[in-house]
């Protein structure tokens, strides 16, 4: 539905990247506003309740910093910063104030959208909050999500620091398909290439599938990324 798609706050300047930002989003499942300045979000988020803000960094007036400081006074809003300045100084200032992600400009799209579903998952009451822990179940093999731990028939399978991440991603949300951004993020592998994500998915492969040429669990979703469906 409509009202489940998790809302959006844009607030840039540039009117182009704002409107960009809006049609992009908007076709990656987001519900967008988008508001020119500080003082037309604060309009905004008068009337409406956002699940995420993202906030341009230099602006007239009240500057994105200026404004998240602000905002982390009395509201926990998840807020992504987006800045032409790559200084780290720029960066620390951002995520002292409250910021829950910083993303130098120029980015790549597709990183934004998986910073922004890392940022939401982490977020306490996020529409994509991360399932609560359990067992999910491969043939003989068992994961035990909070653990992050993988056995066979009580006999523990070793998983390096990587694969434990990646499957227990998966497997807090399984059915849901995840993007190659997303899972770099995700697993702490943000700068990293795209493919390196391939290569962790075919090494888990041969731990927990039976044929790891035909995968029946960690399966590839052609132009899109990767779902585990468990038994």
């Amino acid at each position: 539905m409509q009202e489940e798609r998790p809302h959006i706050l844009v607030v840039d300047d540039d009117n182009r990247l704002r409107e960009l930002l809006r049609k992009f989003l908007s076709e990656n499942g987001f519900r967008v506003t988008t508001a020119a300045d500080s003082a037309e979000a604060r309009g905004q988020m008068g009337h409406i309740a956002f699940d995420l803000l993202i906030l341009d960094v230099m602006m007239p007036g009240e500057s994105g910093l200026d404004l998240a400081g602000a905002l982390r006074k009395n509201s926990a809003v998840p807020i992504l910063m987006l800045t032409a300045m790559g200084e780290p100084e720029d960066r620390i200032a951002g995520l002292e104030l409250g910021a829950d992600d910083y993303l130098p400009k120029p980015f790549e799209p597709r990183e934004l959208v998986a910073r922004i579903r890392s940022v939401l998952r982490r977020a306490p009451a996020a529409p994509f909050e991360q399932e609560p822990g359990g067992e999910v179940a491969f043939g003989a093999l068992r994961f035990d999500i909070d653990r992050a731990e993988l056995s066979r028939e009580g006999m523990p399978v070793k998983l390096t620091e990587t694969e434990a991440r990646l499957l227990a991603t998966l497997a807090r949300q399984a059915g849901r398909t995840f993007s190659r951004e997303e899972l770099r993020v995700e697993v702490g592998d943000g700068d990293a290439a795209s493919r390196t994500i391939d290569v962790q998915v075919t090494r888990l492969r041969r731990k927990i599938e039976p044929d790891p040429k035909i995968p029946r669990y960690l399966q590839t979703v052609r132009g899109a990324g990767y779902v585990l469906r468990p038994d």
